[in-house]
Formats: C-alpha cells, structure tokens, sequence
C-alpha cells in the first residue's frame, strides 16, 4: 500500500492507496516544532492495520521535511521518496526558474495532466488560493497566487482594531447589514469573483476555454457564488497526484 503525504503550511494531509483507490484520508496540523518521536506516534496510531510499503512526500514546510520523513522512514522500515525536480515528473515545468514550483502545485498539476483534457486550470482553495495551468500540449506554463480564504480573515482582524475574527460561512447577500456578513461578502464573494475573473484572463492568455478542476476544502463554498462554476471538483487531487509520480519515480 502507498502513503501519499501532502505537507501544507496549516495542515499535513495523508492518504492510502491500495492500486488506484484511495482507501482513507488523515489530516494533522503542521506542526513545526513536534519532534520526530510524536510523528511516529502518530504514524503508528493512524496506520496500524495498514502495510505500507511505499511513501512519497510533498512539502512546502523546508523545517518537516526532515523531520517527517524520517519518521515516516522508521515507522514503515522503507525509503520515502521526497518531492523535488529531480524526479521525473512526467510534465515539463516551463517556468522561468523550475525550483520555485511548489511540490502540492507540482502534484496538483501532475494529477490534472493525468486525469483531465487539456489545456487545464487547476484552483487549490489553500492557505494560498493558488492557479496551476497547463496549456494544450501537456506543459505545466505558470499560474497565480493569492490569499486563502483564512488569510483574509486574519488578516482583516489582526490588522484593524475593530474587524472580528469570524469563519468562513455561506453569506447570503452582497450587501452586508452587519460587519460579520459584510467580511463574509468581501472575502467569500470577493474570492470568488476574482477566482471567476482570473479564470477569464488565463483563457484569453491561453487562447482557448480550459477544464477548471477545483481542490482544496473551500471549493464547494467558493463555486456556490461563481456563475461559471468548476467543471470538476476534486478533493484528492494533489494525492492523485503523487500517486503517479510514485508510479512514475519507484
């Protein structure tokens, strides 16, 4: 069985594959200062009725990567396989310097290539809302970033005396009659029409209509306030895809 590891800045999502099929999900807090031993703990606790016999990992954490994979190494008695640009990744990464490309954006685009048409834009609703797209030919061409949904939020709380800190939540109107509903119009609607505008100018770029392929925990929220909604909405998608680099790499 394959352990799918994808290290995030808030959370750290596991999931196991028998074959194709993912069997169960697992989700941690990214926590940088828990020592190696607690991540075995974990390990032991959350995988004991499974035989795993490979792992790959994607990071955008540098201080876990040691850390978890060494953990993850002694737990299951393998040689995980870390997420760089030194494995064969099945895409081309035509951007201006390769090493930038985040290694959930590399599994994200990985997993579009595989499963969708082409050209694609792949939406992670993350700690950052991030675009990964691929042009017609298969390429891994660039994409955008900009603050999750929570960065928002924190942002306008801790930057202003007065603004709550409140939840993402469905909000029925634009108009907000109270400030908890006006932040939720400004940041979940908000979102969603710059992820709808952005979508618009990344076509015109790529000079043709592209599948839209949502991941990430907001995707459902975001696409009820979109009037073009995400053509598919896949939660697993960055695991998908280091399934096939594993495939492609063991």
């Amino acid at each position: 069985m394959l352990l799918a590891v994808d290290i995030g800045n808030t959370n750290i999502t596991l999931g196991v594959f028998e074959n194709e099929s993912i069997l169960e999900t697992f989700r941690l807090a990214s926590d940088r200062e828990l020592p190696e031993e607690e991540y075995e703990i974990l390990l032991h606790t959350l995988f004991k009725k499974y035989d795993i016999d490979g792992c790959i990992i994607a990071s955008v954490v540098d201080e876990l990567n040691k850390t978890f994979k060494t953990a993850v190494d002694n737990v299951f008695h393998i040689d995980s396989m870390l997420l760089s640009d030194k494995l064969n990744l099945g895409i081309k990464l035509k951007l201006k310097n390769p090493k930038e490309a985040g290694a959930d954006r590399v599994a994200n685009a990985c997993g579009a290539y595989m499963l969708y048409s082409k050209p694609a834009i792949i939406v992670d609703l993350g700690t950052a809302t991030t675009f990964d797209i691929i042009d017609k030919n298969g390429d891994f061409v660039g994409g955008v970033i900009m603050p999750g949904l929570n960065l928002q939020f924190r942002a306008l709380n801790s930057n202003t005396s007065k603004l709550p800190r409140i939840e993402a939540d469905t909000v029925d109107k634009a108009i907000g009659d109270c400030t908890a509903d006006a932040i939720l119009s400004g940041v979940i609607r908000g979102s969603a029409c710059a992820i709808e505008g952005l979508i618009s100018q990344c076509e015109a770029e790529l000079g043709e209509k592209a599948v839209i392929v949502a991941t990430g925990g907001y995707s459902q929220l975001i696409s009820k306030y979109m009037s073009r909604g995400f053509d598919y909405v896949n939660p697993y998608l960055t695991l998908e895809g280091l399934r096939f680099l594993y495939e492609l790499n063991k």
